[in-house]
Parts: structure tokens; sequence; C-alpha cells
């Protein structure tokens, strides 16, 4: 075998281990919360939005969850003071759901330990080897989004 087929063969591997992990830290968060582990996520891509508003339509797209479920996902957010709905002011049949700032709070606290632990280990690398890991989690994360819509389409299909 190649040392690139190696390498490319270990970083799979270690992708599907980082994967893993995450799975377990997000479950982990979820539960100190109180929270289910897809409204945790749904907490932090709001959060990542950077205070702009989405439609329930785009936290549906953007979880994977039917419409309905990502309506009972910002119901239940909602009543535990995370969210808050409000009118789009360019469709007011359409409902966003932004982060409320004070309730996120708390899960942005809960996430510190974690987040310093991930950053002593980014401190190790140099500039150009954080910005082709940036690069790499960028474009894999959009590989992983293509492919969850091709696995729900194929599922669908039949």
């Amino acid at each position: 075998m190649s040392n690139r087929a190696e390498l490319l063969r270990r970083i799979i591997a270690e992708g599907r281990r980082n994967y893993a992990a995450c799975t377990l830290l997000n479950q982990a968060l979820a539960d100190r919360l109180g929270l289910h582990s897809t409204d945790l996520q749904c907490l932090s891509l709001l959060d990542l939005g950077e205070g702009e508003p989405l439609s329930t339509g785009e936290i549906a797209r953007m979880t994977g969850l039917t419409p309905g479920s990502a309506t009972r996902l910002v119901d239940r957010l909602e009543r535990a003071g995370l969210v808050v709905r409000c009118a789009d002011p360019g469709d007011r049949r359409r409902t966003m759901v932004v982060p409320n700032p004070e309730s996120l709070d708390r899960v942005t606290r809960a996430w510190e330990t974690s987040g310093r632990a991930l950053t002593e280990v980014l401190d190790d690398f140099t500039d150009d080897e954080l910005a082709v890991i940036g690069s790499y989690l960028r474009r894999s994360a959009q590989v992983g989004q293509e492919q969850a819509v091709r696995l729900s389409a194929e599922e669908t299909d039949g």
C-alpha cells in the first residue's frame, strides 16, 4: 500500500473516531443541560448564525428533521426559554426563530471546558496547518450534509 493510500485510510479512520467522540460529547452536554442531543445541535447552529433568525423550515433542512419534528424541536426550545419565535418582517405568515441570548449563555458555559481542551490541541499547530484543518472541516461538513441528503432521498425513494 502506498504512503498516500495509508495516510488516507488513517485519516478516514480517525475521522470516524472523531465523529463518534463528538457524538458522545454532544450527548453528554445535552444530558447535562436537560436537552435532546438534536436540540443542542440546533442551538449550536443557531448560535453559529450569529443571531440571524431562521425559519422552522430552514432548521428542518439544517438538522435533517421533518418539518413536523423541527416544529416540535423549536417548541421544546421555546418552552425551555432558549429560543424566541418572531414574525418574519418580509412575510408575516412565516415565523422565524432566534436564540434567546440570556438563556443561551447557559449553553455557552457548558461548552467552555470542552472548548478550552480543544483549543489546547490546536495550540500545537502552525497558522498554515490551522488553515488546512479549517478547510478540511468546512469541506467535510459540506460533504456530510450532502451525503445525509442523499441517504434521506434514497430512503424515501425506496
